[in-house]
């Protein structure tokens, strides 16, 4: 790129910016500065690359960073990745940035998205340290493991799998996030800040549960290993269903004794 070249784009960048929220700012001139070395390096035109801007806030290769807040997409089933950003495209999932970006993209491309980072298969972080009280945690293994029939709370391994690392084409893992993560999505669901598919399933599970609940739920959950090459089953255990019928997951569902349909 030539210097004259460059600086009618550099122009055309800080008139663009003007009615721009700041960090898309950023990854624009971001952009425009690496297109310096495109003499040298000519720019590889893959999914791979054009994912780049992702790994701003998720980490390379979605692996996650280490602030906490934002999850790991890498390895996490098609299916799920492809609806959350359906969430934030059509208003469910509130978060500017991720409305923004996602907001002009296709059906097709956020699958092609999807694809991409769940065929990543690369390590995860060791589990977060805990100083939360055995009490607490205690409270946290149950939930996951046996749920609470009195609140009506079915346990997480009913629909998260056994291994807690998620049922393909459209149910998450619960390992290897970040506590803070686990801790803030819980919430939203229990406020209705974060919505899903009808019938939300994960909202009705997240009202069942005490603030001291998601606590336990997210200590818990952060302090566990992820087991080396453990991923996602590939489909649905034949013959079990599910406590709650859940939008967007294709099982049937047989509610557990005390928990609502």
């Amino acid at each position: 790129m030539s210097i004259t070249v460059f600086n009618n784009t550099l122009c055309q960048w800080r008139q663009w910016c003007i009615a721009l929220p700041a960090w898309r700012c950023t990854l624009l001139l971001a952009s425009l500065l690496g297109a310096l070395g495109a003499q040298a390096a000519p720019f590889e035109d893959t999914l791979a690359q054009r994912l780049q801007g992702c790994t701003v806030c998720h980490g390379a290769q979605g692996r996650a960073t280490p602030n906490g807040y934002q999850p790991r997409l890498a390895g996490k089933p098609a299916g799920y990745l492809f609806h959350q950003l359906l969430n934030f495209r059509e208003g469910r999932r509130d978060y500017g940035p991720m409305t923004s970006l996602v907001d002009p993209l296709s059906d097709a491309y956020l699958q092609d998205i999807a694809g991409y980072f769940s065929s990543l298969d690369v390590p995860y972080p060791p589990p977060q340290a805990t100083t939360a009280a055995p009490a607490t945690l205690q409270r946290g293994e149950q939930l996951v493991r046996r749920g609470d029939a009195d609140a009506r709370t079915p346990a997480c391994q009913q629909c998260h799998g056994e291994s807690m690392m998620g049922i393909a084409p459209a149910i998450p893992g619960l390992l290897g996030l970040p506590r803070d993560y686990l801790n803030a999505q819980l919430g939203a669901w229990r406020s209705g800040k974060r919505r899903a598919q009808s019938p939300d399933c994960m909202a009705q599970v997240a009202r069942s549960l005490s603030l001291a609940d998601i606590d336990a739920l997210s200590q818990w959950l952060a302090a566990q290993p992820v087991p080396t090459g453990a991923k996602p089953l590939p489909e649905w255990p034949a013959g079990r269903k599910m406590p709650v019928a859940c939008g967007g997951v294709s099982v049937e569902a047989e509610p557990v004794a005390g928990v609502p349909r």
